[in-house]
């Protein structure tokens, strides 16, 4: 899975089970914390779609970490301040590099179920948009 996926994965997730699997992984293998969870800002950087070109939109702040599980780096940067979750998602993300991580499946059930829950959302909000062209049509009549 690429790391895109997965950070996209892990951050919809509830906090509660990632922090579950990251505390299971922690018990199978030695994670030493590199870096503690902190806050930090970044820069957001956005496409104008006109031209194409990027610009900055401004700051936010981010959670990072860096940890080593059995010798194997994990990173995570997370936009908000959960010290927690930021952890558990390097761990996550370490045991990933090092190719010991066994829930894939459990991943994959996590993005179906965000997914369903962004379908439900775009239904709701498609019902409350505006038809601007059939306005006009019942402009012209």
């Amino acid at each position: 899975m690429k790391k895109k996926r997965l950070f996209q994965i892990l951050s919809r997730a509830e906090r509660s089970d990632v922090v579950r699997l990251g505390e299971e992984l922690q018990q199978q293998y030695p994670v030493t914390i590199v870096k503690k969870p902190e806050k930090s800002l970044t820069m957001i950087q956005m496409r104008e779609p006109v031209k194409n070109s990027l610009f900055y939109i401004g700051e936010t702040m981010v959670t990072e970490a860096v940890v080593t599980l059995a010798d194997t780096v994990g990173t995570a940067v997370t936009m908000g301040d959960d010290f927690e979750k930021t952890l558990y998602m390097a761990i996550i993300d370490a045991a990933m590099n090092k190719g010991v991580f066994a829930h894939q499946d459990l991943l994959l059930q996590w993005e179906q179920a965000q997914r369903r829950k962004l379908e439900q959302e775009n239904a709701m909000f498609q019902k409350t948009k505006v038809d601007f062209h059939s306005m006009d049509a019942e402009a012209a009549q």
